[in-house]
């Protein structure tokens, strides 16, 4: 490879001495594979962006000389055999992209890319059904590839992060092999709201860019940035990092003159920096399309535990179960069980109740289906059944304590978090859960208490973050709320609706 570079610089240099030539990798050496995944059934709806942005790259990348395949709406094996086709064509030396449009999510420091059929219930779902980036990235340099480029866009706010409420939002930073370009859509750790365009921004300026002649891939994708953040007025700042050991250009057989006329610095969006959680360890690694019918993300958690450093919550006194008399905000109507029939998680789940009654992670399951598409009765029933069969259940019981916080059945819910948390001394989830009940009670000490315990072990905890700000401002610490209100809003633009979903506001 190398010599063939230089072979080709060599010849540049006798036909245009003031132009090197970018590595361009002829036609059949550039090879691409684009996914689109918009509709998943664990989301309230479809995507409105990735089946469009895929076929637009796709389209321009055929323009500018890659061999492309595009997959939409694939699931975990169409994604499997994707990859395995798109490993087999590399050829030593040649250049191989991958873009993806989706759910993306990081477990362990690590980013995946998520097939429309994932069932992630817990943390190690993800690595059960997702798609390492960084594995990716290794299998192509492991083919020879000599220019390895992902584009993801994909840090949206999942309907799969709030079942284990130890995650971190959007994506991680990438180790990747040296000759590796790789670009998200979004700062590590961020999601960009649906803006509910049928295209989105990060794909739209892309495009703009790769069709500017004369520029590198790097060039290419630092302009992109900048366009992104310009246009989103700096809440939206894509991700770059780059290892590449040779020039290389989108548009096969490009030249690029040195000097760049008036590079422009891209505005600098402020840093987010939650004032009281100190940072925490880093924890231990043509398809058919899929059709399936959407369900509604899951609000509710089953995650490993995850103890906060010497840290107790406020204990909670006897006189103080009783809930403030202040009426709580109203939480988003009932939903009936009739109304969810048809459902394909539920009509999983369903069948395998049937089979068997005494089934408790079906029953378990379906009570997180429940809770999340409103329907809090047949939630709290299915909880109930599930700690008959096992009273020490610690993630049931703290979803029947959300739950019923939900729906205002503050002094049962407050029983069954104090459980959880005593069979279950720091369980992140019961933390969050029980400082929302606190919010909703009209306590706000107590509920800043165990938020910043959560905190502790999560300093990225959204939910954490974003109640104890209401809970420091209803406690007269207006500003101090105000920040951490406006540092969950940047980690998560949907939190708002989210709690007022809960019935706070």
């Amino acid at each position: 490879m190398r010599l063939r570079i230089a072979l080709l610089a060599a010849l540049s240099m006798l036909a245009t001495p003031l132009l090197p030539v970018v590595a361009a990798h002829a036609a059949g050496d550039r090879i691409a594979l684009i996914i689109g995944n918009a509709k998943y059934p664990d989301n309230e709806t479809p995507l409105k962006e990735p089946i469009n942005d895929a076929r637009d790259v796709a389209d321009e990348l055929k323009r500018d000389g890659f061999e492309v395949e595009i997959g939409e709406n694939l699931s975990g094996d169409a994604m499997r055999r994707a990859l395995d086709k798109f490993y087999g064509r590399i050829k030593p030396g040649s250049a191989a992209l991958l873009f993806f449009s989706g759910f993306g999510i990081q477990s362990a420091r690590q980013s995946y890319i998520l097939p429309v059929d994932a069932q992630i219930w817990t943390e190690a779902d993800v690595r059960r059904d997702g798609f390492s980036l960084e594995t990716i990235l290794s299998e192509i340099n492991s083919r020879g590839a000599g220019v390895k480029i992902a584009l993801l866009d994909a840090s949206r706010r999942n309907p799969f992060e709030r079942r284990f409420r130890s995650f971190s939002a959007g994506l991680a930073p990438v180790i990747a092999p040296s000759g590796t370009l790789v670009m998200y859509s979004a700062a590590l750790s961020s999601v960009v709201s649906d803006s509910g365009a049928d295209r989105s921004l990060f794909v739209g300026e892309l495009l703009k860019e790769i069709r500017v002649p004369d520029l590198t891939a790097e060039e290419t994708l630092n302009r992109t940035r900048v366009g992104v953040t310009r246009a989103s007025r700096s809440e939206q700042v894509p991700w770059i990092s780059s290892s590449l050991a040779e020039d290389f250009a989108f548009v096969a057989g490009g030249k690029v003159a040195r000097v760049d006329p008036k590079p422009v610095a891209p505005p600098v969006a402020p840093e987010i920096k939650p004032i009281a959680p100190p940072p925490v360890a880093p924890e231990p690694t043509k398809s058919e399309p899929i059709k399936t019918e959407p369900t509604k993300p899951v609000a509710v958690s089953r995650p490993e535990p995850v103890k906060p450093a010497e840290t107790k919550p406020a204990e909670v006194k006897p006189a103080e179960a009783k809930p403030a008399e202040t009426k709580p905000a109203a939480p988003r109507p009932e939903t009936s069980v009739a109304a969810l029939a048809h459902e394909p998680t539920v009509v999983a789940l369903n069948a395998k109740i049937a089979a068997n009654p005494k089934d408790i992670n079906s029953l378990y399951r379906r009570g997180q289906v429940f809770a999340s598409k409103g329907a809090y009765s047949a939630a709290i029933k299915d909880f109930d059944e599930t700690l008959k069969l096992n009273p020490k259940d610690v993630e049931a019981l703290n979803n029947r304590c959300w739950t019923r916080t939900v729906v205002g059945e503050l002094s049962t819910a407050l029983k069954d978090c104090n459980e959880a948390l005593r069979l279950r001394p720091g369980f992140v989830d019961a933390l969050d859960s029980r400082g929302l009940l606190y919010l909703k009670s009209g306590k706000p000490k107590d509920a800043i208490a165990d938020f910043d315990a959560a905190l502790k072990s999560n300093p990225r905890l959204t939910s954490s973050l974003y109640g104890r700000g209401l809970a420091k401002q209803r406690s007269g610490a207006a500003a101090a709320g105000e920040l951490d209100i406006t540092n969950a809003k940047a980690m998560d633009p949907n939190i708002v609706k989210e709690f007022a979903g809960y019935g706070v506001n």
